[in-house]
């Protein structure tokens, strides 16, 4: 009987302390969701290229590793590698990254849930090196249908050129 009380006692700290320990984590689980695949359509005013894209964590990290697939023309596939700043300010998120081809780019992203729930907003810069310069703007408004579809329109703006408009849907995981 005299050693309820401390079991008691060490029971209860120990259940606290990972009930706080996992508080963080619960936390970042309902933010944005960087575990996804997809389907996407482009135009550019005269092609219509189908792709389809992936990104996700490496492990518990904010590693972010990406690609991209033309199912119509060879040679625009890409695969990147960046590092996600989460909750920078404001509820953004900030993403660098370095892509293939020379590509390197910067992403701020923000769920907008106080306004409409499942609303997010994005923007992005991209700028490349080497002979094959293109540098761009991107702007992206996305809806969470659930918890694991999302449906995506954005525009590409490219500096001195044409702009693309996307759709997408996607399977976050």
């Amino acid at each position: 009987m005299k050693q309820i009380l401390p079991i008691l006692t060490l029971t209860t700290l120990t259940a606290a302390a990972f009930a706080d320990a996992s508080a963080p984590a619960a936390a970042a689980s309902a933010g944005l969701s960087y575990n996804r695949v997809g389907v996407n359509y482009v135009t550019n005013g005269t092609d219509h290229p189908y792709s389809v894209s992936a990104s996700a964590f490496i492990g518990s990290s904010n590693v972010l590793v990406a690609g991209e697939a033309d199912l119509t023309a060879a040679g625009d596939d890409t695969a990147s590698i960046g590092y996600v700043f989460k909750g920078v300010a404001a509820g953004i998120d900030a993403t660098v990254s370095v892509a293939s081809n020379d590509i390197y780019g910067i992403n701020l992203r923000r769920s907008l849930g106080e306004v409409l729930s499942g609303l997010e907003a994005a923007i992005g810069y991209q700028s490349s090196s080497g002979s094959n310069k293109n540098d761009s703007w991107t702007y992206e408004l996305s809806y969470n249908v659930n918890k694991q579809y999302s449906v995506a329109y954005s525009i590409q703006d490219f500096q001195g050129s044409v702009s693309n408009n996307s759709v997408s849907i996607r399977y976050n995981f």
